[in-house]
């Protein structure tokens, strides 16, 4: 991407930028991350415990960030949940995905609702909102509904059996997996009141608000203006695109996704390019750097968790 546009263009463009609203930007994500702790913090019932949190949502998107479809997310917020909140992996799994199934919840319908009053990009809206909703929807069977998360695993699990694992160990996989789901479906129905879902839901909406914003301000630091609909709609299908390259965090995938975006909305290309590596820069590559100093932090701790947990999966018998 930076040779199609140039890097002397690239380089131009940024000299225009106003740093003190690309500032301003960091300062907005560092408020997003701050809310989805608060978020965290709510659905395990820690709400005051405003550092812990924070570390632990860190660490957790610091590893989606580095894994395919960011599916780490979850499990490393869970462990780290489990060593700094002190509570247990079940209930840390259950609060991941409840907020992941708010988070495409409202990212499906907000980009099928655009793509109804957007033509030029309709057909991708329709399809990533569609997608959306339907990963949510599975994440509702799983986390909600009893005996469904086991009756999807019981799908899966014969191709487990074709790989070369001993029976002691897959029938060990096969009963924790299903107390473990178990265990998720539990805490989900106990917190699951129409007071906590609907806090939650306004807290996932103004994350995603003021993610929109963030990028509203990268490009205001560029001196454009553009429509805010219009971001909107870009930053969810780049998120979109990006999960479905599969690659960690959308490196690269959402880079390009988010300056064609822009070009196609009217944006010059050398000017798009650059809003999309320095918003990557103040959201992605902030919280990487925040992630690794508090995962450096407690790694010791959070890898004797799993190597205990798979220590203990392949000895139980």
């Amino acid at each position: 991407m930076i040779l199609w546009i140039g890097p002397s263009n690239i380089l131009k463009a940024l000299e225009t930028a106003d740093w003190w609203f690309i500032l301003l930007a960091a300062v907005i994500h560092l408020v997003v991350v701050w809310i989805r702790s608060v978020r965290w913090g709510f659905i395990i019932n820690q709400t005051t415990e405003f550092k812990k949190n924070f570390l632990v949502k860190t660490i957790g998107l610091f590893a989606g960030n580095f894994s395919p479809m960011r599916g780490a997310g979850e499990v490393f917020t869970a462990v780290a949940g489990k060593k700094i909140n002190q509570i247990s992996l079940s209930e840390g799994l259950s609060a991941g995905l409840t907020e992941r199934f708010f988070d495409l919840a409202i990212a499906g319908s907000l980009l099928i609702i655009s793509g109804l009053f957007l033509p030029k990009i309709r057909f991708i809206a329709i399809a990533g909102g569609a997608l959306s909703l339907t990963v949510m929807f599975i994440i509702y069977l799983i986390n909600w509904r009893e005996g469904s998360g086991i009756w999807i695993y019981d799908k899966i699990h014969p191709l487990i059996s074709k790989l070369p694992i001993r029976d002691e160990l897959l029938n060990s996989i096969y009963e924790r997996l299903t107390k473990g789901l178990e265990g998720i479906i539990s805490y989900a129905n106990s917190f699951s009141s129409y007071k906590n879902l609907s806090f939650v839901l306004i807290l996932s909406s103004l994350s995603w608000l003021l993610e929109c914003v963030r990028l509203y301000t990268v490009f205001y630091a560029f001196h454009l203006e553009i429509n805010f609909l219009a971001i909107v709609i870009i930053f969810l299908l780049a998120n979109v695109i990006g999960v479905l390259s599969a690659l960690p965090g959308g490196i690269g995938s959402i880079e390009i996704s988010l300056t064609g975006l822009f070009v196609l909305f009217g944006v010059p290309s050398a000017l798009a390019g650059s809003i999309a590596l320095v918003d990557r820069l103040v959201s992605f590559w902030l919280v990487t750097a925040l992630g690794i100093v508090f995962s450096a932090f407690y790694a010791r701790d959070i890898l004797d968790e799993i190597k205990n947990y798979t220590l203990d999966l392949s000895s139980h018998k």
